[in-house]
């Protein structure tokens, strides 16, 4: 059966992490998201988990990281993940990013136009969009 607009699933990005200390003040103290979860691994074969977002919305981004990780980040350039502001990005939002372990890159022509690329200290890019999600 197919997903309908009603269903309003919720959505998990997740990414591992080299350092979950500067993924958090990147996302948290940068961005402004909260914390939602985190854990320690307690057993072989788990992770640490830091998972951030915003209470009540439906997506969030889950980091994995920890002595038990098997997969290092490996980003492109096209590895986005885009948030519609549907308005201007404030520069003290950009050096808050920056002062928070972020660093300003460009993703291209089109991004570059739209928005403000920051890479996280992982190296996977957030792109800030001036525009709106249905003209995105």
């Amino acid at each position: 059966m197919p997903l309908t607009p009603a269903a309003a699933p919720h959505l998990r990005i997740a990414r591992p992490s080299r350092d979950l200390a500067a993924a958090e003040r990147f996302w948290v103290d940068g961005l402004g998201l909260d914390v939602l979860w985190r854990s320690a691994a307690e057993a072989p074969g788990e992770h640490d988990l830091l998972m951030v977002g915003r209470p009540g919305d439906h997506w969030h981004l889950e980091l994995v990281g920890g002595e038990q990780l098997a997969v290092t980040p490996a980003p492109t350039p096209v590895d986005l993940l885009v948030l519609y502001l549907d308005g201007p990005v404030e520069d003290q939002l950009v050096r808050e990013l920056e002062r928070a372990g972020g660093t300003r890159v460009s993703a291209g022509p089109y991004w570059d136009r739209w928005g403000v690329t920051v890479a996280d200290p992982d190296g996977y890019r957030l792109v800030l969009s001036t525009r709106g999600w249905s003209n995105g």
